[in-house]
């Protein structure tokens, strides 16, 4: 069985290169510890063992925010969105799927680290959507060059990104705009009338709240009647991997309670979710 890492934790080191080089200092983990780690994790609710984990994979984290630093935010508190990331992606992971942890929280550190940089990057969000965000995040290294992008340079971003190219003029815009300030900041009088004074928060108003609360509704009621469409297997499936109020079975155990094998789970599931996104996107 694994011993339990024995390191200073490096967030009780002082400076940034201090945090980094103790980081860097925990030693990889073999495939067979890492097992036994997130097992002991998993099983028997061992902290230290969850401890190991994370410690072992710091340097992943550092190397994740150091490509995020061309948007101007402090390098540790990029690194520290993507710790969040790292100890949900050591909560959720499963020893038994086959993969390596590195391989499963890479995506829980990106998709934190991203969170954080469209709340503070900007006043105002500039990627609300999907496609949007995507936008957001390979403009900037597709970009060639700092000038405006040409025509032909929108149409090949366009292209290999899947949007629209006057999205992409839109998106480059608003990435190279100036930040706006909400209070006045000078003694001018048309700076006086700063958008602090005009702007609302709509969120508590009656007919938006009203509207939410109805979009809650017929978001329930389509899952339910997404649910009622599918077979008695497939409903059992879906409900016992994402809609269970305790912890979610795994594609093992629900091999074993049907009697096949987990990838053939897997491919119930996975055909199960592709008819309820299509009932709902009809319902919607």
């Amino acid at each position: 069985m694994a011993e339990t890492l024995s390191f200073p934790v490096p967030s009780a080191l002082g400076s940034l290169d201090a945090y980094i080089s103790a980081a860097n200092r925990f030693p990889l983990l073999t495939d067979v510890e890492e097992k036994d780690f997130a097992q002991r994790f998993r099983d028997q609710g061992d902290v230290e063992a969850a401890r190991a984990l994370v410690l072992s994979h710091l340097r992943l984290v550092i190397a994740v925010a150091r490509g995020y630093l061309g948007y101007g935010l402090p390098h540790a508190d990029l690194i520290q969105e993507g710790n969040v990331g790292l100890m949900k992606a050591v909560k959720r992971f499963d020893p038994d799927r086959g993969v390596r942890l590195v391989s499963f929280a890479i995506h829980w550190i990106k998709a934190e680290i991203h969170e954080y940089i469209l709340r503070n990057w900007r006043l105002v969000k500039i990627a609300t959507t999907k496609a949007q965000r995507k936008l957001f995040f390979n403009l900037r290294s597709m970009k060639t060059r700092l000038s405006t992008l040409s025509e032909d340079e929108v149409r090949v971003v366009a292209k290999q990104l899947g949007v629209k190219p006057e999205e992409v003029v839109e998106m480059e815009t608003r990435i190279g705009g100036g930040d706006v300030s909400l209070e006045a900041t000078g003694d001018d009088e048309d700076e006086r009338f700063a958008p602090i004074a005009y702007l609302a928060d709509l969120r508590d108003e009656p007919s938006q709240a009203l509207e939410r609360k109805q979009m809650a509704r017929l978001q329930d009621q389509g899952l339910k009647t997404a649910l009622a469409k599918l077979d008695n297997r497939s409903r059992h499936i879906v409900e016992r991997r994402w809609l269970t109020d305790g912890e979610a079975s795994t594609l093992h155990e629900l091999a074993a309670e049907h009697g096949v094998s987990a990838e053939r789970i897997r491919q119930i599931e996975a055909k199960a979710m592709q008819k309820m996104k299509g009932h709902l996107a009809a319902a919607m």
